[in-house]
């Protein structure tokens, strides 16, 4: 995620309120994150569909790497040769129906 940028990235709720549209274009245009504050302290974080949807990949990356690291700590793996004959009965099964 793109950092935050003190200057113009922190906004009071009242003032993105006031200036919604103009502030989501910013968003949408800059890619920058924007910390919407309430009474002083921050209340929300907004992004841009594109930013959400790449955090949202890359936790899925992550989670992937993550699986597959415990299923080779815990010994379910399988050599090449049995991984190709898997895809080929599998490939065998799905042309057949």
């Amino acid at each position: 995620m793109k950092e935050v940028q003190i200057s113009d990235g922190i906004v009071p709720l009242g003032e993105f309120k006031a200036q919604a549209a103009k502030l989501l274009k910013r968003i949408g245009e800059s890619g920058q994150p924007m910390v919407i504050t309430q009474n002083g302290r921050p209340a929300g974080v907004l992004l841009s569909p594109q930013e959400y949807d790449r955090i949202q990949e890359r936790q899925r990356f992550l989670e992937s790497i993550a699986a597959g690291l415990a299923d080779a700590e815990s010994g379910r793996t399988m050599s090449t040769m049995e991984l190709r004959e898997r895809l080929r009965a599998w490939r065998s099964d799905r042309d057949e129906g």
